[in-house]
């Protein structure tokens, strides 16, 4: 049974007036939003919900929309339903709603609203998600397709055999990274810790981290220097913050050029740890700063093409961080570098209580 019958069945064999009250008073224990009109198209009873979102002003409805699907459900005599947008006012947030209007009485029209915005927002985020992944995917599977055609017709050549070959393994390698990225973020946006987590010392995870990175530094002839505070302690999945922290110095390295440093530090402020990491590198624009956490977003696509990057990397933190109450954020200058911040909340013990 829907909100709709619901109230129906409620208010089944009450006069309009008690009708009215006890429409709202079902709505409230359900928290929906609740408008109830009369035959002049006049507000008599809203829920709280419905005030707090501002859907009637001076006794009518706030939206033409809605009113208009309520003139439908009236005219037809029977259950209308839409999906909108709403707005309570110029500077308030843009809601995605789902409204259902409905018969209450002869006179009476009760129109119900559900704030459906996260819904649509994870839709949207969802749909998005699938179209990058199928974009990027189709280069490097495009490639690796060519190249082996290309392989195969010169057999009796050593040396183009050798270089089609090796490009066919740099392919192969970026799409199982891309894979690999995908599968981590998924996990991630999972968003459940719990049964994974525990206590670990951070400064050990940036150790680890660093030295994972070693290879790649020296590739690429930049110097990566580190130094920690000790006894740091953070409660947690140690293998996304590593996976997080890794990500930062990787991505350090890859946008600073050669004869260059990279460093890595730990901090404390107040109840947070805050691992830093700033590079010499190119720097990002202060227009693309707010959209480099976003899932395939790339500052210089050419510079990524070039080392083989995904474009997840950053997201990957930035959902690492919430996951575990903390966030990331970035100070860059073009041309002079940046420093990324990965800031996590402390394990505090049993026995520490705020003062």
């Amino acid at each position: 049974m829907n909100n709709a019958d619901g109230v129906n069945e409620v208010v089944k064999s009450s006069n309009p007036k008690k009708a009215a009250a006890q429409a709202v008073a079902f709505l409230e224990v359900l928290e929906t939003a609740g408008v109830i009109l009369n035959a002049s198209n006049e507000v008599i009873s809203q829920s709280s919900k419905a005030e707090s979102m501002g859907l009637v002003e001076y006794e009518k409805l706030a939206n033409d929309e809605l009113q208009e699907l309520v003139n439908q459900a009236r005219a037809e005599k029977k259950p209308k339903s839409s999906e909108l947008y709403f707005q309570k006012n110029f500077k308030a947030p843009r809601q995605y709603i789902s409204a259902r209007a409905t018969m209450l009485s002869d006179d009476l029209v009760i129109l119900l609203i559900e704030d459906k915005t996260e819904a649509k927002r994870l839709e949207d985020v969802r749909y998005d998600f699938v179209e990058n992944i199928s974009h990027e995917l189709k280069t490097p599977i495009s490639a690796i397709s060519l190249l082996a055609e290309a392989l195969q017709v010169s057999l009796d050549d050593a040396e183009q055999t050798k270089k089609f070959a090796s490009n066919l393994q740099r392919e192969a390698k970026r799409l199982g990274g891309l894979v690999n990225r995908i599968i981590e973020l998924s996990r991630i946006q999972a968003g459940d810790i719990g049964g994974v987590a525990s206590v670990f010392q951070l400064g050990d995870v940036i150790a680890e981290a660093v030295d994972a990175n070693l290879f790649l530094a020296d590739r690429r002839a930049v110097k990566l220097t580190f130094d920690v505070i000790p006894n740091v302690e953070i409660f947690g999945d140690r293998e996304l913050i590593s996976m997080a922290v890794k990500n930062l110095i990787e991505n350090a390295i890859v946008y600073s050029e050669s004869n260059s440093q990279v460093g890595v530090g730990l901090t404390v402020d107040d109840d947070f740890a805050e691992v830093s990491v700033t590079d010499n590198g190119i720097g990002i624009p202060v227009d693309q700063q707010e959209r480099i956490f976003e899932r395939f977003y790339r500052v210089d696509p050419s510079r990524s093409r070039e080392t083989g990057g995904t474009g997840l990397g950053l997201s990957i933190v930035k959902h690492a961080a919430q996951n575990h109450g903390g966030e990331v954020s970035v100070f860059s200058r073009v041309g002079l570098g940046s420093t990324f911040t990965l800031k996590l909340p402390l394990h505090k013990q049993p026995n520490e209580r705020p003062e």
